[in-house]
Formats: C-alpha cells, sequence, structure tokens
C-alpha cells in the first residue's frame, strides 16, 4: 500500500550535514506517518525519527536530537531528514518506514508498518 524510496546518503566528513530524503507513493500515503531506522552491521535497527502524516508532530530520538531534524512536505508525499554536526557513530544504513495507523506506533520510537524504502548508506568519516 505504501512504496517507500530513499536517497540522499553518501560520505561526509565529521562535523558535515547531509539531508536524506524518503519519498512516499501509494494508496494509502496521505495517512502515513514516515520515520528514520538505522542500522549497523551485527547490531538492531535504531529509531532515529519520525513525522506524523501532516508533518505536525514529530519526534527526534533523545540521543541525536540537538542535532537531527526532521520534516515533511504533505504535498509532496516526502519527508526530509536533516542531519547536522555528523560525527563517526552516526555512520549506518538508514532506513525509511510508514505507520499507516491508527496508533502510529512509529512516532513514539516504534516500528511501524511492514514498509520500507532499500535504505541508503551515510558513511562519517575523514
Amino acid at each position: 500500500q505504501v512504496q517507500l524510496f530513499e536517497s540522499g546518503g553518501g560520505l561526509v566528513q565529521p562535523g558535515g550535514s547531509l539531508r536524506l530524503t524518503c519519498a512516499a507513493s501509494g494508496p494509502s500515503v496521505r495517512s502515513a506517518a514516515l520515520g528514520w531506522f538505522r542500522q549497523v552491521p551485527g547490531k538492531e535497527r535504531e529509531f532515529v525519527a519520525a513525522v506524523s502524516w501532516s508533518g505536525g508532530r514529530t519526534h527526534v530520538a533523545d540521543l541525536i536530537k540537538d542535532r537531527f531534524t526532521i520534516s515533511k512536505d504533505f504535498d509532496k508525499n516526502t519527508a526530509y531528514l536533516q542531519m547536522n554536526s555528523l560525527k563517526p557513530e552516526d555512520t549506518a544504513v538508514y532506513y525509511c518506514n510508514a505507520d499507516l495507523g491508527p496508533r502510529y506506533s512509529l512516532l513514539e520510537g516504534n516500528i511501524g508498518d511492514n514498509y520500507w524504502g532499500q535504505g541508503t548508506q551515510v558513511t562519517v568519516s575523514s
């Protein structure tokens, strides 16, 4: 019901910035909250940030909320993750996740519905 496509990853030096994009499509996209998780080899996926279907509510993980922000363009059905002051420990594959509600557990930091993008690699290294 929802297809997700991430873009914007790459290699950046410590202290740099990147903006990830998650473009959503499909018949249920208007009601979808969107969020990001990240994963490194050998570890579980970690919640990063989420935004409500309207864009009016956001939740960013406590450890990164001073550096990362999430937003959504409702008309474009696209979420953006702005990552500033990047650190080597931010290196991971970042995945977009969708939640069609009604509980929207994604906004509480939990995995939403089983809709995932293909992932985009972010590497922070000098």
